[in-house]
């Protein structure tokens, strides 16, 4: 009895599992093949190269002041001991707010790559959804981002339609 509710039970599920339909998309791709998103994060290298030249300018004129503290130490006086000391403080604590300010988690890094990527990425997930919803997917998969993912059937595979959707030629 047991047997064959566990046999009855197993043929629900499948016969549920395969009224359900699913695709999948390949989001590295789909990016890889908007020039937008290429350009953008092209600009956010550039930024933040720039941004961490600034970092790097700073805390090295704090390690020069250390330097120059270590090799006149000897000849200051108590007071010039302290007023160094307290420059070099202030630069390296300059350069880790500027650190912060730039690359910390609400960071302007963080506030630009939002600007830029977010309308990309919404424009993608409705296309995905329009899609899913024409055809009556009730699941679609990112396989870039799913590594438990160790096959798929390429028909299931909807990241050439969301390209089109978008308006872009598939390279």
């Amino acid at each position: 009895m047991k047997k064959t509710l566990f046999t009855l039970l197993l043929g629900l599920m499948a016969v549920t599992a395969s009224a359900q339909k699913f695709a999948l998309v390949d989001m590295e791709y789909i990016l890889g093949n908007i020039p937008a998103y290429e350009q953008a994060n092209e600009q956010l290298n550039q930024t933040s190269k720039r941004w961490q030249a600034e970092v790097e300018a700073i805390e090295n004129e704090a390690r020069t002041l250390y330097k120059n503290y270590q090799d006149e130490a000897a000849f200051l006086s108590a007071e010039q001991k302290t007023a160094r000391e307290q420059a070099i403080i202030d630069k390296e604590k300059e350069a880790a707010e500027l650190r912060k300010k730039y690359f910390g988690p609400e960071g302007e890094l963080y506030k630009k790559r939002v600007a830029l990527l977010e309308p990309i990425q919404t424009e993608i997930y409705n296309a995905v959804k329009a899609i899913a919803q024409a055809k009556n997917f009730q699941l679609v998969l990112d396989r870039s981002a799913d590594n438990g993912i160790i096959f798929a059937s390429p028909a299931i595979d909807i990241s050439n339609e969301v390209l089109q959707k978008l308006g872009y030629t598939i390279r």
